[in-house]
């Protein structure tokens, strides 16, 4: 039986920037974009209506969504289960040549729907629509470079965006920033990353909460964890800090958990104090966001999958810390060998984070191709450590309203003014 994957892509910009992702289907609703008006279709149609509506919450929250309907799916009015501001409908020849279901489309674009058209060509029933559509999306390989320049050259007159999609090499992803694609999407595109983020990338409203949990007569060390393990460079530099020669252990830590409670809630005040009057007072940039937001995501992912993954020789935490880490090389400016040779990570998630070997590595890997929607990928590493696959795309979507939920809380302000750093507990002046 195949099974059903739901992936978020990303799209992004020529600077690496994420504009908005593609929501792709994968597995038993294979007629999902298909052209075939059929059995299959209708039942594959009321599958992924289902799910959505169980699930548009997680799915769709606070950013640009490009999701393809057919002509059953807009025949079921699926489109309006999403807020308008956060869905781009996209639509196939299937549907163009469809009067009702074009028909529909009209309808959602006029009650203020985007609307983008896959694959488009230079035939007249694509160019009829021109007034009705905000997207272009083009297979490069398809229509070649020439095609592709007109393509772009007409939609920019006409204030249309245009998307180079399945960019799976760096010669296309070349060749596209070249011919001046406004955005860019496919396997390669998901996994290159923007301008390396600056080492002091910690989020400084992650600091006001530490330094308010640790200062509490009674702190809450689970909090503490907590609120440390959403920040990969704050993890890396706690863990590294720790096991340095000053504290000279003879079992060095290898959790967040272990290194707070070696550390001590005292000496950690003043690291968290430290770091916080260090730390930038500029916004956190689109780029830093994007790694920080990566490493939450694959540590949270790497962690759930723990559950299910038979014979690990890893614990949960140390799941947790293998996806956190594994953007480090994009935060501080060193090779990852180096950084991970600084810090007392066990040696399987050591080797899988540079090499992928082990089955701690192919928990890595998976959590890798369901980022880029890479099917057979997935299907063969969730095979391979026994967890059920058709769970993931639960898994996957719980994980990422986490990310989203946690992010918007750090990120929000306190009050109606900034919130000052306190000053040092006087003991520890």
């Amino acid at each position: 039986m195949q099974e059903k994957y739901i992936v978020r892509l990303p799209i992004k910009d020529k600077d690496g920037l994420i504009i908005g992702y593609e929501v792709l289907y994968h597995g038993a609703n294979q007629a999902f974009g298909a052209s075939k008006e059929n059995s299959s279709e209708f039942a594959a149609a009321d599958a992924i209506y289902n799910y959505l509506m169980q699930n548009t919450d997680k799915l769709f929250r606070g950013s640009l969504n490009f999701m393809t309907f057919t002509t059953t799916l807009l025949m079921k009015k699926t489109p309006a289960l999403f807020n308008k501001d956060e869905l781009v409908i996209q639509i196939d020849d299937s549907v163009i040549i469809h009067a009702l279901s074009m028909h529909m489309v009209e309808r959602y674009a006029k009650q203020g729907y985007k609307i983008a058209v896959n694959e488009f060509k230079f035939a007249p029933r694509y160019l009829a629509l021109m007034d009705k559509i905000d997207y272009i999306k083009v297979n490069l390989v398809s229509v070649g470079e020439s095609s592709a320049r007109n393509i772009v050259e007409i939609a920019r007159s006409m204030n249309k965006k245009v998307i180079a999609v399945a960019i799976d090499t760096e010669e296309l992803y070349n060749k596209a920033v070249a011919i001046g694609f406004d955005a860019m999407q496919g396997s390669f595109v998901a996994e290159k990353l923007a301008t390396r983020a600056h080492t002091s990338g910690y989020l400084q409203s992650n600091f006001f909460r530490l330094l308010v949990a640790v200062t509490r007569d009674e702190p809450n060390v689970e909090e503490i964890e907590e609120m440390i393990s959403m920040d990969a460079s704050l993890s890396y530099g706690l863990l590294k800090m720790v096991n340095s020669m000053h504290f000279a252990l003879r079992n060095k830590a290898t959790t967040i958990r272990q290194a707070i409670v070696t550390l001590g809630l005292s000496q950690l005040k003043q690291w968290i104090y430290l770091l916080s009057v260090s730390n930038t007072q500029e916004e956190i940039s689109p780029a830093d966001e994007e790694f920080l937001k990566m490493s939450f995501m694959r540590a949270s992912f790497c962690r759930e999958l723990m559950n299910f993954a038979g014979s690990m020789p890893i614990s949960k935490s140390e799941a947790y810390l293998m996806g956190m880490f594994s953007t480090l090389n994009y935060l501080i400016a060193s090779p990852m060998e180096e950084i991970l040779a600084s810090v007392p990570i066990s040696d399987e998630v050591r080797a899988a984070i540079l090499t992928k070997e082990g089955r701690c590595g192919i928990l890595y890997d998976l959590v890798l191709c369901y980022e880029r929607a890479d099917w057979d990928g997935i299907t063969r590493n969730a095979e391979q450590l026994g967890i059920p696959q058709n769970i993931l795309p639960s898994l996957y979507f719980n994980c990422m309203e986490s990310v989203n939920t946690t992010w918007s809380q750090l990120t929000q302000m306190h009050g109606d003014e900034p919130m000052e750093a306190p000053a040092a507990p006087a003991d520890e002046e």
